[in-house]
């Protein structure tokens, strides 16, 4: 698979390179949302597209039938995938194009993990904070649910991760409980 994932790379940055010559990039992006999500969501879909027994043809027509909406250079890409026996690699060349294109466009995530959801007005916080450490208004919120946390929350925005949970500090307590750091002498 690790070959497939080299090619998958390849595969997303011709188009992403095809896309901005055809001046398509934002209906591009679109295309590979829609197939990744299709992909995702229809397991059946994914077998199929990496199934030796099923023969190509059979793949390039359920493509056609499932994705009919799609820009010229997203059917240029069916195109070469099938002509190359790479259809099995859709998924991730579609993901890689993805992260392509929000490098491209200088895009970062945050995840936030919290355990309740958070509301408008904490969204707004968040990012307002993710901004100012990061000076990257390009910035999309994730938001994780994860009750096991207690409380607070733990942002991670690329290698940048800061955990103010109550299970962390929960955790902080326990620890010094265990070292014996209020034992007097």
């Amino acid at each position: 698979m690790y070959e497939g994932f080299r090619a998958a790379n390849r595969y997303a940055k011709a188009l992403l390179d095809h896309a901005l010559e055809q001046n398509m990039l934002e209906k591009v992006m679109e295309d590979m949302k829609l197939i990744h999500q299709t992909i995702e969501q229809h397991k059946d879909l994914s077998r199929l597209l990496i199934s030796p027994i099923v023969k190509v043809s059979v793949k390039k027509n359920v493509l056609h039938k499932v994705f009919t909406d799609v820009s010229a250079p997203t059917q240029s890409l069916f195109k070469l995938l099938e002509q190359n026996k790479r259809l099995p690699i859709l998924d991730i060349v579609a993901q890689k194009f993805i992260t392509q294109y929000n490098e491209y466009r200088n895009n970062k995530t945050a995840y936030v993990t919290t355990a309740i959801p958070l509301n408008e007005e904490l969204k707004k916080q968040v990012l307002a904070k993710v901004y100012e450490l990061t000076g990257n208004a390009n910035i999309t919120l994730e938001n994780k649910v994860e009750p096991k946390i207690i409380g607070g929350f733990i942002l991670r925005v690329g290698d940048l991760q800061y955990n103010a949970s109550v299970a962390s500090k929960f955790s902080a307590i326990e620890r010094n409980f265990k070292e014996n750091l209020y034992v007097q002498m």
